[in-house]
This record gives C-alpha cells, structure tokens and sequence, in this order.
C-alpha cells in the first residue's frame, strides 16, 4: 500500500514558493541545469492539489546525473529512486515549506515532456482541468490511505489528455 493522499485547494502562494525553491536549485545545481519547471498540480492555477511542489530539473547530459545526485543528498533530500523507469530520479524534501518533490531529468526525456504537455492543456482548458480536479477529489476520497492507487487511476485521464494535446486520435 502507498502513502496517503492528501488534497487541498489551490494556494495562491505555491508559484512564489516555487521561485523561491528554484533560484536556491538553481544556485545549487548551476554547472548541470539546462531549465527548472514547476510540474504537477500545484503548477496549475486554480486546481486542487497535494501540498507540495513538484520540479523537473533537466540537465545538460545523463552523465550529471550522479553529480546533481550527491549535491542533492548533501542538502537532505530524500532518495526515491528512478520512479518511471526513464531516468527520471525522483528526491524528497519533505520539512520544506511547502515539500518540494525534485525529478532529475535527461536532456529530451519524454517523462518530463509529457509533464509540459499536460501541465500546459490544464493551464488553456479549464473544462479539462475542472474535470481532472473532479477525477482527483473522487480518487483520493476513494484511496485516501493508497497514493500509488490513487496515482496509477489517474493515469488514463493523463494519457487521454496528452493524446488529445499532441492531435494523437
């Protein structure tokens, strides 16, 4: 069983906390960072969210990744491991204000573009989006202590959204 799941509105103060989590990122990884992008829900205005911010770091090269890695551990972010099987090597900060959740990215890594495609057809269609906040509020009161069920239901909304943004029929 997953972790819990915890939904709440939106907060108007999440893109300032993301600045703010960038620029200390930015200064911390600068010899390896290519783009920093606020991901997932709490980059979406107006939606429901978990209370956390979620990153994507892209790097210049798969090689940075052990090196942006150790810079990471030595701040007290929590491994979590290559969670989608693409690279993509998810860490944990979780007495930050809010909880910043990190990916480390490979230059042209299709996790990380899905991400964008999603995140910005949520930003343009606020139908899809009241209907992805819909989908989420029914899942977590249904899966209230499975966050990996939770997440893994969500994902033919994901997918539909993607397919539809990227003209896929």
């Amino acid at each position: 069983m997953g972790t819990g799941v915890e939904l709440v509105p939106y907060d108007p103060d999440w893109p300032a906390n993301f600045q703010r989590i960038r620029g200390k990122l930015e200064r911390l990884l600068a010899p390896y960072v290519v783009a920093i992008e606020h991901i997932g829900s709490t980059s979406i205005l107006g939606l429901t969210a978990k209370p956390l911010i979620d990153i994507d770091i892209i790097l210049r090269s798969p090689n940075d990744i052990p090196p942006a890695t150790q810079l990471l551990l030595d701040q007290d972010y929590e491994p979590r491991g290559n969670r989608y099987d693409d690279d993509v090597w998810a860490f944990m900060l979780r007495d930050g204000k809010p909880p910043e959740r990190i990916y480390l990215c490979p230059p042209n890594n299709q996790t990380h573009q899905r991400r964008i495609i999603f995140r910005d057809h949520l930003r343009l269609h606020p139908a899809d989006m009241a209907e992805y906040a819909r989908l989420k509020l029914e899942l977590a009161e249904k899966h209230r202590h499975d966050g990996d069920r939770y997440t893994a239901e969500k994902r033919h909304f994901v997918d539909a959204i993607i397919d539809k943004a990227s003209g896929t029929p």
